[in-house]
């Protein structure tokens, strides 16, 4: 089929083998690649129960149907496992330059199974796969781990790899690429550390054809029309996610306080525009990407003078900044730095510095920290990541350490996942986002923030919010298939993602056809979880979200959030 190579990479890690399998155009239009295909292989071949960190639990790379032609935002890939922090559906993201040359081996998905004897890495070229020994950079940060990798592989290659995290299965380790790209939520990086992989390089150069050359240069040329009169443009060239900081304390919903509050009184030394002020900021961006949204920053002064990142972006100043307190961005890329070295997400690493700050002041541990204290907080993620101490408890990730400390009522996840830095108190449609999505409390299924902050509907709505947010879920989960970045929804739409269908692959979807198939995919990643032993009892928001009121006064309580759910699955299952 058109934009596809109609051909899986499957790796057995055990053996030091490799084949090619064959996917039908059938199975290729009934799932569009990405997450459609990911989902489906995790359904088939991952057994009921697996364990996620065992040798026949499935880890699943995916491409899609644009990934290497020209269109706008085309630059991403996914992974697909069963995640270790919530023993239910995994998927995670990233960005960069890496999705093209995965996709330029000449295939559409990998897949891995089993476990290498000692810790490796693997080089995917588009004549095959080649083992290689990593023994020399176990523990190594990912800085070094990446680039040995590199140094070991073709000429242009690409790699994805986990940190010291990653290798000692710390449920909310990450993957990282292009060095600060993360594949970051749901323990992906405990994963490749299970299989004793440090590391895949990717280094092909093949491109799928298209089906309508000239149509689809006549829809990148209508976007970039959008894009120039758009202000979300000069939002994201001009300030990146951080703008955010500003926006959701403006209305009492940035986290804040490991969840008691939703408004910093210091976020002004978080914002975009203090990063703007204090640090060196260079716009960069994936390739085939007009939005330039990544920042890179360097710290001008102060004891991290010099140091570099990539943002800090929102999801991390809100978790790494507001979550725990710390009122100075400077420190809050310290913080980044080092997670993006260790290999964890920094969305969890944040929630769970939170969670150890409020157990201490319960008593519940020995580990002395208070809000605002970034070397502590550096401290305990160097616990973490080596199993040290309290470290060895908290990487069991948020569900399981709470319960080791029979702290369950404090703890803020979802099936094991943190929520993101949106307030479901005052965004009540992020409740019903955290609370209904596969993967936990994620904010990225449906990005329904967007339509709350900007005002497309009242944050305090119930009846009738659930319709809008699945539209908002259903083109999401065409994006995740084809793969498109989710920043481009505003230029992207129903009838846009039809053109850009026909003239890839040259198949013809109407707005219904593709939300009946956005429904089916959505319905298949939430039935891997019923599966799984993660039913309907477990679309709840935990105990702190729902009976408790933020410090402004902001509450959600059950009875609206069972309207919220109700109505979503009615329409979900009705749309079956």
């Amino acid at each position: 089929m058109n934009g596809f190579f109609n051909r899986v990479l499957r790796i057995d890690l055990s053996k030091k083998k490799h084949s090619y399998e064959d996917l039908s155009d059938r199975l290729l239009e009934k799932t569009l690649g990405g997450k459609g295909l990911g989902t489906h292989l995790l359904s088939t071949e991952n057994a009921v129960g697996v364990d996620p960190l065992s040798p026949e639990s499935r880890f699943i790379i995916c491409v899609g149907p644009i990934t290497g032609t020209r269109m706008w935002s085309q630059s991403r890939f996914g992974v697909y496992a069963k995640s270790p922090a919530t023993e239910g559906y995994g998927e995670s993201y990233c960005g960069g330059t890496l999705a093209a040359k995965i996709k330029g081996c000449g295939v559409d998905a990998v897949v891995l199974q089993g476990a290498c004897s000692e810790l490796s890495f693997i080089s995917v070229t588009e004549d095959g796969v080649v083992f290689g020994d990593a023994g020399e950079i176990r523990g190594a940060e990912t800085y070094i781990a990446e680039q040995y990798i590199l140094d070991h592989s073709d000429p242009g290659a690409g790699a994805m790899v986990i940190g010291p995290a990653g290798e000692n299965t710390v449920r909310f380790a990450c993957i990282k690429s292009d060095r600060w790209r993360s594949l970051g939520r749901g323990g992906m990086g405990a994963v490749l550390g299970s299989k004793n992989i440090k590391g895949i390089s990717f280094a092909g150069k093949m491109t799928a054809n298209v089906a309508d050359e000239e149509k689809l240069r006549g829809l990148i040329n209508a976007i970039s029309k959008m894009g120039r009169e758009s202000a979300v443009t000069d939002v994201y060239r001009n300030f990146g996610t951080p703008s955010q900081v500003k926006v959701t304390n403006s209305q009492n919903s940035f986290p804040t306080r490991y969840w008691q509050s939703g408004h910093f009184e210091h976020w002004e030394n978080l914002s975009a525009d203090y990063m703007q002020e204090h640090f060196d900021v260079k716009g960069t961006g994936c390739p085939n990407c007009f939005l330039r949204c990544t920042k890179h920053s360097t710290i001008l002064e102060g004891r991290h003078k010099g140091l570099e990142v990539e943002g800090p972006e929102y999801e991390t100043i809100y978790a790494l900044g507001g979550l725990t307190c710390i009122d100075s961005l400077e420190e809050v890329a310290y913080l980044n730095d080092l997670c993006d070295r260790l290999g964890f997400d920094t969305m969890s690493a944040g929630n769970m510095v939170g969670f150890a700050i409020e157990a201490h002041k319960r008593g519940a541990t020995e580990f002395q920290i208070d809000y605002n204290q970034p070397d502590r907080a550096a401290e305990l993620l160097r616990d973490i990541a080596s199993l040290s101490g309290l470290g060895k408890i908290l990487a069991l990730g948020i569900r399981k350490a709470s319960e080791t400390l029979g702290l369950e009522d404090l703890a803020v996840h979802v099936k094991g996942l943190e929520p993101a830095g949106f307030e479901p108190r005052v965004l009540k449609g992020m409740g019903l986002s955290y609370a209904t999505a596969a993967r936990g409390a994620c904010h990225l299924r449906g990005t329904f923030y967007k339509a709350e902050l900007s005002g497309q509907v009242a944050p305090s709505q119930i009846a009738g919010k659930a319709l809008h947010h699945i539209d908002y879920e259903d083109r999401a989960a065409i994006f995740d298939s084809l793969i498109l970045c989710r920043f481009f929804r505003d230029f992207i739409l129903w009838d846009e993602l039809s053109t850009l269908l026909a003239a890839t692959t040259g198949l013809s979807f109407s707005k219904d056809q593709l939300e009946s198939l956005a429904n089916d995919i959505t319905n298949a990643s939430r039935e891997y979880n019923v599966r799984e032993g993660l039913g309907p009892e477990t679309d709840m928001l935990p105990k702190r979200l729902v009976e408790e009121a933020t410090q402004e006064g902001a509450r959600l309580s059950r009875d609206e959030l069972d309207v919220l759910i109700s109505e979503y699955n009615s329409i979900r299952s009705k749309r079956s």
